[in-house]
């Protein structure tokens, strides 16, 4: 992701109040907009906000079109701050663009240009061949951060991919049974069900489904929809019992297995689909196409450390939330990630610490992967 660009000479003050506005509206569709961005829009009229809106959820109305809506007459003559430039182009709604100029929006101020190729800077164009004075990159990284998953399926074609560990302080996710309920305290999972509120899917393995029996859904958050569950299971040894196979939009990841296995895993309304790569397992860079293909812009991680090493592996891990909880399980208990061993300090991988703070009676650490 790009940094945020140095303050533009003529933004005042208010200017990134307003635009702080609009980043906190466009937080209010964290957990609904997706496939769509998250965008907020404020609309202010000589100083004062006259208008303001959020995308809500995807086939409704945009951000901008909220805003122009309860403005309305008082739009004319007024200053846009929209989280991410205004579309151009026609999707299930109508270009944003051409409704701002309809209203007679004098200036247009956006935190971030659109990654979409069907916009990316045409938005804005065609505002200004309007004769709006436009201008971008206020509170950039901010609006950026809303949008991760978003950005990365337009530019890098997979979803932004979050690994999520729960551990011990000496970084054990288990105990060598297999038991690992509960090692991190109550706190810690219920800030797990709001990163699971906000993702498209969330991925696990076969190993993990056998070991906890998990549902991996929200319960915690109120949320108006379920991520998809999606499993990794190359040979499906999926049990027919199992619990997850109880909800709903499961996909089932695979890279051989019986006929009579795969009719009956599809009897219980699961998704399967075939990825084998040359080592008779799943192609986890094609499941990921796959997933952007479909509209999946974040996805949560909640395995074991064989699914987890492999992610890492293969550098599609994005970003890592670690918690860990202040006790300890000793050498035989099971680690977080299956990685190869290292020769020297000057090779082995090395996640930048975004933020570090407590949940709780334990810490949770979030790190970025710079592939």
């Amino acid at each position: 992701m790009t940094t945020q660009p140095p303050s533009h000479p003529d933004w005042t003050a208010s200017d990134y109040a307003h635009m702080a506005h609009a980043l906190r509206l466009a937080e209010l569709g964290l957990y609904s907009a997706s496939p769509n961005p998250r965008v907020g829009c404020v609309l202010v009229r000589e100083g004062i906000v006259v208008g303001t809106g959020w995308h809500q959820k995807t086939g409704e109305a945009h951000a901008e079109i909220h805003a122009l809506n309860e403005a309305g007459a008082r739009a004319h003559g007024a200053t846009a701050y929209v989280t991410l430039e205004p579309c151009s182009h026609h999707g299930r709604t109508p270009p944003c663009a051409d409704a701002l100029i309809k209203a007679g929006i004098y200036r247009v101020i956006v935190a971030m240009q659109d990654p979409n190729p069907q916009v990316a800077g045409q938005g804005l164009a065609r505002l200004n061949a309007a004769g709006i004075t436009t201008e971008c990159g206020l509170l950039e990284a901010q609006a950026q951060e809303l949008n991760l998953g978003f950005i990365q399926r337009m530019r890098r074609q997979r979803p932004w991919l979050r690994i999520k560990t729960a551990a011990s302080l000496d970084g054990r996710i288990a105990l060598a049974n297999g038991i690992s309920q509960w090692i991190t305290s109550a706190d810690s999972r219920h800030d797990v069900h709001r990163w699971r509120a906000r993702s498209c899917a969330i991925l696990t393995g076969i190993g993990t489904v056998l070991a906890d029996d998990p549902r991996l859904s929200v319960r915690d958050v109120e949320t108006p929809r379920q991520p998809m569950r999606i499993i990794v299971d190359s040979q499906l040894r999926m049990p027919m019992q199992a619990a997850i196979l109880q909800e709903t939009n499961v996909l089932i990841a695979y890279a051989h297995a019986p006929d009579s296995q795969q009719r009956a895993l599809r009897a219980t309304g699961a998704e399967l689909i075939a990825l084998p790569n040359s080592q008779r397992q799943v192609d986890l860079r094609q499941l990921l196409g796959l997933l952007a293909q479909r509209g999946i812009n974040e996805v949560l991680t909640e395995a074991g450390a064989t699914l987890n090493g492999a992610l890492i592996q293969a550098q599609l891990a994005d970003e890592w939330i670690a918690y860990t909880a202040p006790i300890l399980l000793g050498n035989s208990a099971r680690g977080l990630f299956n990685l190869p061993s290292f020769t020297d300090l000057t090779s082995p991988i090395m996640p930048e610490i975004r933020d570090v703070r407590h949940i709780g009676s334990d810490l949770r650490l979030i790190a970025r992967f710079n592939w």
